[in-house]
């Protein structure tokens, strides 16, 4: 629940994530499927509020991976086909079969365990035998080797039928690798089928990211799966937009002299007399402490370094010299920048990617919705 008054809080740009969306769709090779992956709560943009705009496209496939969104994604009124994208554990598969949850089965165990409750009448949704194909070394099955030939066998013959998808994840999106694991993927598929009785045209074969959907590599599957790309992260060239902003306010403001240090550790020294922000988001509301030449937006458009380490609650800006600067004022962290992109600026300042910069924003502020 939103603060009636929060110091930090993210913007979430609906008619971003449609927009978004409709030039993903846009982009999906006619006869293709399409799988709106909401995971970690729709990137930290709020599942129950992505779930409708989903809808309003006709997209029936949504990816999640804990039992939590997959519940999220059920109240929020989506009846569609929901895949866990990663194994889950017996009393995950048990707690989300009221949810019609699609589980991946890469082991004996799961194999085993989805078949009992098939038997039993209480587990009706679709299963996918995920192929690792020399790929993310993750949690899914390698028949590379003879050992997962014989165990992927045993699990064909345990669920027969019921296999539905067989999928895999690209571990790189680098064209030359993008089209050796496609090939690699595509052998293993026809072993599959030459060792079992599914037939290519009862399953659904889905491989590939929006890294792969914007690619230019023509990959050989049924369904993309893609999360990324409905929140702006991808191609601004092609007109996608980011879907969320992060503000804090100034809630101090002080002058010091030349000389003065700022922060723990005394870090760092002022070399001029300064006026100098205090501002409400720190590293508990996902600003990193590892953050590197930083700067936020004050009055509007100016930029301010953030001088002295992340505290837990608070940042220091430099505001010398920028003009009417008041407490109470609104301070851009992420958001547009003009010229420069947005994700380029964040990436650079936080070192990491703009899909855990979103997620971490998004779970530890405040989300208003436009």
């Amino acid at each position: 629940m939103l603060e009636s008054c929060p110091a930090s809080w993210c913007t979430i740009y609906r008619d971003r994530i449609s927009k978004n969306l409709e030039l993903a769709l846009g982009l999906v090779p006619r006869g293709r499927q399409f799988c709106a992956v909401l995971k970690a709560d729709a990137y930290g943009h709020g599942i129950q509020q992505v779930v409708p705009l989903v809808q309003e496209q006709e997209v029936t496939c949504i990816g999640i991976t804990t039992n939590a969104e997959a519940r999220a994604v059920r109240q929020a009124g989506f009846d569609g086909t929901v895949i866990r994208l990663r194994a889950a554990s017996p009393q995950e598969m048990e707690d989300a079969l009221e949810d019609r949850v699609e589980e991946q089965a890469a082991s004996l165990l799961a194999a085993r365990h989805i078949a009992a409750h098939i038997r039993a009448g209480q587990y009706t949704a679709g299963v996918h035998l995920p192929l690792n194909a020399l790929g993310m070394s993750r949690d899914a099955l390698e028949i590379s080797t003879q050992a997962g030939q014989t165990v992927c066998r045993e699990i064909l013959e345990t669920l027969g039928a019921h296999i539905g998808g067989i999928c895999t994840h690209f571990p790189s999106n680098d064209l030359e690798e993008l089209h050796g694991s496609n090939r690699l993927f595509q052998s293993q598929l026809n072993w599959v089928f030459d060792n079992s009785d599914l037939r290519r045209a009862d399953v659904q074969i889905h491989a590939g990211s929006s890294l792969t959907l914007i690619s230019d590599a023509q990959i050989e599957t049924d369904m993309y799966r893609c999360g990324a790309i409905l929140y702006g992260i991808l191609k601004p060239e092609l007109g996608f937009a980011t879907t969320m902003d992060l503000h804090a306010r100034i809630v101090g403001l002080q002058d010091y002299p030349r000389g003065a240090t700022v922060g723990y550790d005394r870090e760092y020294r002022l070399e001029r007399d300064s006026r100098l922000a205090c501002i409400a988001i720190g590293y508990e509301n996902g600003f990193r402490r590892l953050a590197q030449h930083s700067q936020v937006l004050v009055a509007g458009d100016k930029p301010a370094p953030i001088v002295g380490k992340v505290s837990m609650n608070a940042i220091v800006a430099d505001v010398t010299g920028l003009g009417d600067i008041q407490i109470g004022d609104t301070v851009c962290v992420f958001g547009d920048r003009g010229d420069v992109p947005p994700t380029q600026v964040a990436e650079s300042q936080f070192r990491t990617i703009m899909a855990d910069l979103y997620t971490d924003w998004g779970r530890r502020n405040g989300r208003v919705y436009r």
